[in-house]
């Protein structure tokens, strides 16, 4: 990421901030008006022209969208557009992540948005035929979204499937289960904690997830949420990954660098 791209995104989260009271309506417009930019190379371009005014971008939000969206996305969108971003991905990455900051907002307390998608995630990763479904740039966007609809609909909440609906639509080219990680730790950084996922060859108990959670949250200076693979192919030890960070103490992974040694 980019300095220009770092300090563009800073601006977007202020005026996040600002907006005061969240509503799941606007992150769900500020999300599909994420897709039509991503979708439209002139619109692209004239939102991300870093020469171009802010009063010149807003009367092109205005022309495009009108009342497609709400006043509240289009404030959000015009706040995103004035920013200078090192490149035309890295703004529609930093609308797509204010569009799920807002979701996670909206939700309120007490629902597990990034416990929901790290389900998803598992189901996905569990069922070829569904990560098919959902996954391939052969099915339409339209269709994909159903899917979401079919499976999530009155068991995840309202911005989870908010979030996943938007994800299946918009790929840009990673995989669903990327996706839907990032998606779950953009969700927790908002609300204050990371996620941590987990693998262990058998289930930990209670009292080693707690003297995980207090080491682990005294390393990061914030809370820590866990969530739990057990996987037989680590063999024996932890692995846990925080976002980008990985930390592999599992048998598997040492008996691999032991291999990759003896191999010289």
């Amino acid at each position: 990421m980019g300095s220009a791209t770092r300090e563009a995104l800073a601006h977007a989260r202020a005026a996040l901030a600002s907006l005061g009271s969240a509503a799941l309506p606007v992150a769900e417009d500020l999300l599909a008006a994420g897709r039509v930019i991503g979708a439209t190379s002139q619109l692209r371009t004239a939102l991300t022209d870093n020469e171009a005014d802010v009063a010149r971008k807003r009367a092109l939000v205005e022309a495009v969208f009108g009342a497609r969206i709400s006043a509240d996305a289009a404030s959000l969108l015009v706040s995103v557009a004035s920013g200078r971003w090192s490149s035309a991905s890295d703004f529609l990455a930093g609308l797509e992540e204010l569009g799920f900051r807002l979701a996670a907002d909206a939700a309120g307390e007490g629902v597990d948005i990034d416990a929901e998608l790290f389900s998803f995630e598992r189901t996905v990763a569990a069922d070829s035929e569904l990560e098919l479904a959902i996954g391939s740039k052969l099915g339409s966007p339209a269709a994909k979204a159903a899917v979401v609809d079919r499976l999530l609909g009155g068991k995840a909440s309202p911005a989870t499937v908010v979030i996943v609906r938007h994800l299946v639509q918009d790929p840009r080219g990673r995989r669903i289960g990327e996706m839907l990680r990032s998606a779950a730790s953009i969700v927790a950084d908002q609300r204050g904690f990371d996620v941590a996922t987990v693998t262990t060859a058998a289930p930990l108990t209670d009292a080693q997830l707690s003297r995980l959670e207090q080491t682990l949250s005294a390393q990061a200076g914030r809370r820590i949420r866990f969530d739990a693979i057990v996987d037989p192919g680590v063999l024996g030890g932890v692995r846990v990954q925080i976002g980008d960070d990985v930390i592999d103490g599992s048998v598997a992974s040492r008996l691999g660098s032991l291999r990759q040694k003896l191999a010289g």
